[in-house]
């Protein structure tokens, strides 16, 4: 059974090695750390019995809406549910934090991820040309009103 709670700088070594097996372009420990120190973010994980972080996510808040930021889960806990329980967390504490809409890109080829937010009642609503580094490729902007 796996924990949902706040991120915590003890965590940051264990999300930061996720992050890097995760992203080609990855965040620093640093980037993490001044990031949740921000009173507009929220930063959650999802924590093992046995202590291990599975994934985390955030977000950023912009008066009513909100930027989902990051969403990551270890390579070994992928396809079990860890992505959407933490999304799903996530959400209702944005709605508590007075969030209205959220928003968030993706890889254009990362289809799994895509049908996660569709299922959690994201919707496509446009492309950033070129978003991403390392391979270049065009991000897909997905909104949940």
């Amino acid at each position: 059974m796996l924990t949902i709670r706040p991120m915590e700088a003890k965590d940051l070594k264990q999300v930061t090695a996720i992050e890097r097996e995760t992203f080609s372009v990855p965040w620093s420990e640093k980037a993490f750390a001044d990031s949740m120190d921000l009173p507009y973010t929220l930063y959650l994980v999802a924590e093992t019995p046995e202590g291990r972080i599975a994934g985390y996510c955030g977000l950023y808040q912009v008066f009513s809406e909100g930027e989902i930021t990051n969403v990551a889960v270890a390579f070994a806990q992928r396809r079990q549910g860890v992505a959407g329980t933490m999304l799903t967390r996530l959400l209702e504490q944005g709605k508590q934090m007075g969030i209205e809409s959220f928003f968030l890109e993706v890889r254009q080829s990362n289809l799994a991820a895509r049908r996660l937010y569709e299922k959690l009642g994201f919707s496509g609503n446009g492309i950033r040309k070129n978003f991403y580094e390392k391979p270049r490729e065009d991000a897909v902007i997905m909104w949940k009103h």
